[in-house]
């Protein structure tokens, strides 16, 4: 006797797959257009395989080319085409290479995008100018390590959802929109434009009220003075750069309780280095290396010593003595300065028990290492050259740009000594 199920199941295996009552996922016309111009201008690097899956011909972009992600048109529920949501071009894999090619203006039409990806190759070309102003739903702009010339595009600065923008590793020039770093880009979080070199312009005084967490424009062509900054700040990074003034503007008046990473190397800023800096609860590691930095360090006593990773406060005029409360960083560079006196005991039991790795301080006018009875852990990177002491053994394990193991002249001791340092 026959099943009387079967036909049922039979009648609603081909009602599913009717192609009048199955709902249609095509992509949305002008987005397969705006990815036939993509595959166009952009090739794959030898050995690149990332176009691989692109076939236009036979196969759906939304479930089979790499890269591409679609979601539904929100905004038009009756619509039944696909919108690419997220594209990533290239892989990112360090194994893989990258594309070459130019960005196409036509990127453009793709106006539901929330991720827009461009891994490290050799694009070249300018970013498209009207990006910001097509692409209003972009969250994550990364275009980094290609060879993009030309402008950072004003309009991105205007972009409401934009929490990361990452073009770092170009070719880029130009003032940088200040717009990106006030309030008019609440959104922003992240703004990395890190090694373009080209790029120019000040840090707005309005860049306090802005929201950002994490800045870096390291190795550009930035100048003036560091205004008052965010109190939202982690990480900021303006090494390489043309900063002058000073830093009593940039930490007056806030606390900056989160702020974990300062990197202010390689630019003329002078006068002293306010005693605020080291007392930033999150602050682990501070770059103030190669500046014009003179006067004394000052570390305010805390009830709860911060444990640095690393300071660097070499290459500067810093005269004084070497403040006790360094001694709790990991490695401490203060090299090429015009410290004076004793090395605090306290910063050489820190030494002695492998708690600070590294602890530069040739090239200054110190006259005293006190020594310890227990050996200099291996682990260790002592280097006293060039002071106004006798080089301890132990003081030996210096760089090969120190010089030559020796201590300073006599008459230059005397000098600095009549002086107090300064």
């Amino acid at each position: 006797m026959a099943n009387p199920r079967y036909p049922l199941c039979l009648l609603f295996l081909l009602l599913s797959f009717s192609p009048s009552l199955q709902q249609q996922t095509f992509l949305h016309p002008l987005d397969l257009s705006s990815l036939h111009d993509l595959r166009t201008s952009l090739q794959g690097l030898p050995g690149s395989k990332f176009f691989s899956s692109w076939d236009f011909s036979n196969g759906d972009p939304c479930t089979t080319f790499t890269g591409v992600v679609c979601s539904r048109d929100d905004e038009n529920p009756s619509s039944q085409g696909l919108r690419v949501s997220v594209l990533t071009l290239g892989t990112g894999l360090t194994d893989s290479p990258g594309l070459t090619g130019t960005l196409p203006d036509s990127i453009c039409s793709l106006t539901y995008l929330s991720v827009l990806v461009l891994y490290p190759g050799q694009v070249t070309g300018s970013i498209p100018s009207s990006l910001g102003s097509c692409l209003r739903r972009l969250r994550l702009l990364s275009m980094t390590n290609n060879l993009l010339t030309g402008p950072v595009p004003d309009s991105l600065a205007g972009l409401p959802d934009l929490h990361t923008l990452d073009l770092s590793n170009n070719r880029l020039s130009g003032p940088i929109p200040p717009s990106l770093l006030l309030p008019s880009s609440p959104s922003l979080k992240v703004l990395i434009l890190s090694n373009n070199g080209g790029l120019t312009g000040e840090i707005p005084a309005g860049f306090s009220t802005s929201q950002i967490l994490h800045l870096d424009l390291t190795h550009n062509s930035i100048y003036g003075e560091l205004p008052m900054l965010p109190a939202t700040l982690r990480y900021l990074s303006v090494a390489q750069n043309n900063m002058c003034g000073t830093l009593e503007t940039a930490f007056s008046g806030t606390t900056f309780p989160d702020l974990e990473f300062l990197d202010l190397s390689m630019n003329t800023i002078s006068g002293q280095i306010p005693s605020h800096v080291f007392s930033l609860p999150s602050l682990t590691s501070i770059f103030l290396d190669r500046n014009n930095f003179t006067g004394t360090i000052t570390v305010p006593a805390s009830k709860t010593p911060i444990s640095w990773t690393i300071i660097d406060l070499s290459h500067n005029g810093i005269s004084g003595q070497i403040p006790a409360g360094l001694a709790s960083a990991g490695a401490l560079y203060l090299n090429s300065n015009r410290f004076i006196g004793s090395v605090p005991h306290r910063m050489v039991q820190s030494i002695y028990t492998g708690q600070m790795t590294t602890f530069y301080a040739q090239h200054n006018f110190l006259t005293e290492f006190p020594t310890q009875p227990d050996p200099l852990p291996d682990s260790v990177a002592l280097c006293l050259s060039y002071n106004c002491m006798v080089l301890p053994l132990a003081g030996a394990n210096c760089p090969m740009n120190a010089g030559p193991l020796q201590s300073r002249p006599q008459e230059q001791c005397i000098s600095i000594a009549s002086t107090g340092g300064d």
